[in-house]
């Protein structure tokens, strides 16, 4: 079983940044893919975006060049850095992990971007 525990939201005005943390146990997941997804009121949840257990990225369109998805293996931690916040970015942010194929889910952070 493998539990991810999200940090790091909050509110922030549009053009700021904030710095999300996903903790994992419960399991190594060092060569897992990871990721950030969320979810806006009304609207399906979406890929933020990904990252191999070899450091490769990728990223939706619409964060590209504004959020850098990490991770800390030694930490079994994945991180996203997001910069030059939009109010459209204002979403329920949940990290993900796929293990065979299974993905597990954590319980969310609220990133709010308002003025």
């Amino acid at each position: 079983q493998v539990q991810l525990v999200e940090s790091g939201g909050g509110l922030v005005q549009p053009g700021g940044s904030l710095r999300l943390s996903c903790v994992a146990a419960g399991r190594n997941l060092n060569n897992n893919l990871m990721g950030w997804y969320r979810q806006a009121p009304g609207k399906e949840r979406e890929l933020v975006a990904t990252i191999t257990g070899g450091g490769t990225t990728d990223y939706a369109d619409s964060t590209k060049g504004r959020f850098t998805i990490s991770r800390d293996n030694a930490k079994n931690t994945v991180y996203l850095q997001m910069n030059s916040l939009e109010s459209e970015d204002t979403a329920v942010y949940y990290c993900s992990a796929r293990v065979t194929i299974i993905t597990y889910w954590g319980q969310g952070t609220q990133v709010t971007v308002s003025s």
